[in-house]
């Protein structure tokens, strides 16, 4: 516990880290199943005060549900393709009734999941972690050039600079702020880079006063669910999907607070975010997964309080019952997000370079499937429309370079590391591609004549010189 003001302060940066990509599904589904400005509005609302509720479960916890870490859960990006084409076919209810559904199979099925913890060592962490900040990169890069792709401004010098100008703040407070004012860097960035952009007239709270200043979410308000088969079907892919990218999200952040997550509280934490997925559409909001970002904030702060996390969880809540809020947030300018998330998702990828630095590479296929894995993760990244041509459900799965990546390599370390029938005694040329270092100081301790011979040393005389090992030095 960090005191009251301290909570409030990181949990808001929380939350603004998070806002854009919280309101992006239900703006982008909204939209594609034709809902009015308020009807989206409502999805908006609805979506908020989910995942603030589901932030306070994940955080805090109940018995069997939560894992009690700092993590920020919000609306999935990973249904999004998947539900615009239900929308198409059956409407929003047919959305709805699909994520409630999914994720109630998906809470059956949790225990199964929940067993896996000793298929992620480091080795698939790292990668994982590492292909988040990756994956997150395009986020960032599309928010420093404005946020909307069809603006007429996109990508335009102003955004640019003004995104670099926030991110240069972010290194200067880091640089030269005390510990305080370096660990709220992001958050003093994002109001001085929005206080700047409105001295600039690149932003506008003109309509923070419009609409209303409290609003109860409204249950069933677009209508009573429907079940639909295939839409169903289609759906749970979409939560296996999820399923994983939250084991890695949970996992991850136990590396960065240093904690340890065993199998129980790995099925706490996907139970958590099962039962609020199912939940969420009595609200009008879809499927609930962790935040990577927010993951990123953690290890950049350092601040790794779950009561922080769970602060902004009630700022979530507060921002879907209170839309005056929300409007006030919505006002922080595309460009200064992204200039703060450049930091933010480097750093995730940061994590994962050195959680992968602590994994054993000699005389194994280490090197190779963190190679594989990675690569793989990157091609929807580096080619969107690579699964394109492939069936829906194949698109639906791969379509992120996180579930991709995590795939991979948790396939390629059963392969290789725990089913080792067939695996060569020779390692392979991409084994051998480790750079051969020798320490400075132990060819200081050489004398001359030393020579080498059967793995032995020996002195100009041809003794033998004893050789402590590792363990014993």
């Amino acid at each position: 516990m960090l005191g009251l003001w301290a909570n409030m302060a990181y949990g808001l940066q929380h939350v603004l880290t998070m806002y854009g990509g919280i309101v992006a599904v239900p703006l982008i589904v909204g939209q594609a199943a034709g809902l009015s400005t308020s009807d989206i509005g409502l999805l908006i609302t609805a979506s908020l005060f989910a995942g603030g509720m589901a932030t306070l479960l994940q955080t805090l916890g109940l018995p069997f549900f939560g894992c009690k870490l700092p993590l920020v859960q919000g609306v999935s990006f990973a249904g999004v393709a998947t539900m615009i084409a239900i929308s198409g076919n059956g409407g929003i209810e047919a959305v709805l009734g699909a994520v409630m559904a999914a994720s109630l199979i998906g809470l059956i099925i949790t225990p199964i999941f929940s067993r896996v913890t000793r298929y992620f060592p480091p080795l698939v962490t790292g990668i994982v972690i590492t292909t988040i900040g990756l994956t997150l990169m395009p986020v960032a890069a599309m928010w420093a050039m404005g946020g909307n792709s069809k603006a007429p401004d996109f990508g335009s010098v102003p955004n640019v600079l003004l995104a670099g100008l926030t991110l240069a703040i972010v290194l200067l407070l880091s640089k030269l702020g005390n510990a305080a004012i370096s660990r709220l860097s992001i958050l003093l960035a994002l109001v001085i880079g929005t206080l700047i952009a409105y001295a600039a007239g690149m932003t506008d709270f003109s309509q923070v006063p419009n609409g209303p200043m409290f609003s109860l979410p409204q249950i069933f308000h677009f209508g009573y669910p429907t079940f639909q088969l295939a839409a169903i079907i289609s759906m749970f892919i979409v939560i296996i999907v999820t399923l994983v990218e939250t084991s890695a999200d949970i996992l991850a952040v136990g590396e960065i607070v240093e904690t340890k997550v065993d199998s129980r509280r790995l099925g706490d934490g996907l139970r958590a975010d099962m039962i609020s997925s199912v939940l969420a559409p009595i609200f009008g909001s879809f499927t609930q997964s962790a935040f990577a970002q927010n993951v990123g904030l953690v290890a950049i702060t350092g601040i790794k309080s779950r009561f922080v996390v769970a602060t902004g969880g009630l700022f979530l809540i507060a921002l879907g019952l209170l839309p005056v809020m929300g409007r006030v947030i919505a006002a922080v300018p595309s460009p200064v997000l992204g200039g703060a998330g450049i930091v933010l998702f480097g750093t995730v990828a940061a994590s994962g370079i050195r959680t992968l630095s602590k994994v054993d590479y000699a005389n194994n296929m280490n090197l190779i499937i963190v190679a594989t894995s990675i690569g793989f993760g990157m091609i929807p990244i580096a080619a969107p429309k690579f699964y394109d041509h492939f069936p829906s459900w194949v698109e639906t799965i791969f379509h992120s370079g996180i579930s991709s990546s995590a795939l991979m390599a948790i396939v390629l370390n059963l392969l290789f590391n725990h089913f080792r029938a067939g695996n060569s005694d020779q390692q392979s040329v991409f084994a051998e591609a480790a750079e051969r270092t020798i320490r400075y100081q132990d060819i200081s301790n050489l004398e001359e004549g030393d020579f080498f011979l059967n793995g032995k040393l020996y002195n100009s005389k041809g003794e033998e010189v004893p050789m402590v090992m590792p363990a014993h030095h």
